[in-house]
């Protein structure tokens, strides 16, 4: 078996991710938090939390139709994080 499509859409996400935590983490690093600053960063921590559980479901998902909602849902995080 030569892997699933998805590999390629979820090597693509980590490395949207990654551009985005880096702009968060350098936005953390200016001292000028503010309550909207905090409220973004606890959402896009909880869009972390939620994505990173989604890629250990799909890693391990096999029935066809499971890792298709399974990468929907991950799509869906990854647009909410490019917000």
């Amino acid at each position: 078996m030569s892997g699933w499509d998805g590999d390629a859409l979820a090597g693509q996400m980590e490395e949207v991710f990654e551009r985005q935590q880096a702009a968060a983490d350098a936005r953390a690093h200016k001292g000028t938090s503010t309550v909207e600053e905090r409220a973004r960063s606890a959402k896009f921590e909880t869009l972390r939390l939620s994505r990173s559980h989604i890629m250990g479901q799909l890693s391990r998902a096999t029935n066809p139709a499971h890792r298709k909602m399974l990468e929907s849902a991950l799509q869906s995080i990854n647009s909410k994080m490019g917000e």
